[in-house]
């Protein structure tokens, strides 16, 4: 009888708990039906049939788009570019077509790891900018196919909206700062379209490359001291340095600027220097050194939080091998309590994308924005999402990754090659043919 009594309490308890749990995933938007649904009812999984590529003529750089078809119509938007190696990503992302042809679209892990461990050369731009712009459509798919959005599936809204910073600023696609006075403008310009976070490169007009000679510091902390002032002492300056710099130079140039107090310098020595001499830039000054936006996966990243290289992450979605490999680098950097403020410099469904992954990543600190795309947001894209507002982009709350485009549109531009974002052409006439855009 006793025994009776407890199997009936205990059998209680199990409904209640089980009634506790569908209430709690029913309010958080997870559809239990749905998916009880998909598992008991459909005898095979959903399949992908076709992986379609769009190049665009993203203004001052190329994007391509990527959507990926599916035998039950649901399909997802990713997107992949590396600015000068465009051709190449379109050709790999067809590569990757022919294996996932035919396979269940939900197996991310699985596409992941079997696409770039078998792929014998590796690591490599090309690959992992290929496979981060699938993988992206892939979680789009999957929101999609449960009826929620990418971050529930990431682990739910750790923050509820995204702070982001206002990147070139000091340009737009028909003007841009020529004179220091000109920064200060248009830095008051962003401050009252509601950035709190402003960056440049205070070097890029000078050209300067490896070193920086006394007219180029004077030209730099001049036009650094001009925002300052302009912006008053509540707004962050975030000093980037485009990793171009020498170790003694970069280490001179951030003493120069600590009076004014930055929220971080950028990359501020080349790319091909030692994790070494960046964790001697880092002990060398008392302003946050970050760097990571061409890091490449989680292996390569751990040598910076281990030797304490950087105090800020930057990896970039592509270049690091997508949302995933994204959230798994955000994870190694709380380790080591780094904080995390991801790297863009392409078009909305990226933009998208780190907004899932940020609202569920706990030592986020700011999101990168180029507020001169706007034009270009509005032009390809159905929804006006992602979109700051007072230096702040809402989480969305359609299902996948909440981004649509207008495929018309987007076979409106096709690729259009630019000095200075191909082999060779940065820093010398590209750079000048660039900022004379």
């Amino acid at each position: 009888m006793v025994e009776g009594v407890r199997l009936v309490a205990q059998n209680k308890k199990d409904i209640d708990a089980g009634i506790y749990i569908s209430n709690r995933l029913l309010k958080s938007g997870f559809n239990l039906i749905k998916l009880i649904n998909q598992i008991n009812l459909k005898e095979e999984a959903m399949k992908i049939k076709a992986i379609k590529t769009f190049p665009y003529d993203g203004v001052w750089r190329d994007l391509i788009f990527i959507k990926v078809e599916t035998d039950e119509g649901i399909y997802g938007w990713g997107e992949a570019g590396t600015m000068g190696r465009d051709r190449a990503n379109e050709a790999t992302i067809h590569e990757i077509e022919h294996y996932l042809i035919g396979k269940d679209p939900g197996q991310i892990e699985l596409h992941w790891n079997t696409l770039y461990r078998d792929s014998y050369w590796r690591p490599d731009y090309t690959l992992l900018n290929a496979l981060a712009g699938v993988e992206m459509a892939l979680w789009d798919i999957l929101g999609k196919s449960l009826d929620v959005p990418v971050y529930k599936l990431l682990g739910g809204e750790f923050h509820s909206r995204i702070p982001v910073y206002n990147n070139a600023w000091y340009f737009s696609p028909t003007s841009r700062a020529k004179t220091l006075e000109d920064y200060g403008k248009l830095a008051k310009k962003a401050v009252a379209q509601g950035f709190k976070h402003l960056k440049w490169d205070p070097w890029w007009d000078p050209g300067t490359d490896y070193f920086i000679g006394k007219k180029d510091m004077r030209w730099a902390k001049e036009c650094v001291k001009i925002v300052r002032e302009a912006v008053g002492s509540d707004i962050e300056l975030l000093i980037e340095m485009h990793g171009r710099f020498s170790p003694e130079d970069a280490i001179q140039a951030a003493r120069e600027l600590e009076e004014y107090n930055p929220y971080f310098i950028e990359e501020p020595i080349c790319p091909d220097c030692s994790v070494d001499a960046l964790a001697r830039v880092r002990n060398s000054t008392r302003i946050p050194v970050a760097a990571g936006e061409r890091v490449l996966t989680r292996w390569g990243f751990w040598e910076f939080f281990e030797k304490q290289a950087v105090a800020i992450a930057q990896p970039d979605i592509v270049h690091c091998g997508g949302i995933s490999e994204m959230k798994k680098i955000a994870a190694m950097a709380q380790v080591s309590y780094v904080g995390f403020a991801p790297h863009i410099s392409e078009g909305p469904v990226e933009v998208a994308s780190l907004v899932h992954i940020d609202a569920s990543t706990p030592n986020l600190l700011i999101q990168e924005f180029f507020y001169p795309d706007m034009p270009l947001y509005e032009t390809i894209m159905k929804d006006p999402f992602p979109v700051p507002k007072d230096g702040f982009i809402e989480l969305p709350t359609k299902p996948g990754l909440g981004v649509e485009l207008d495929e018309k549109a987007l076979t409106g531009k096709p690729f259009k090659y630019r000095p200075g974002l191909v082999l060779g052409g940065l820093w010398g006439e590209g750079l000048r043919t660039f900022a004379q855009r």
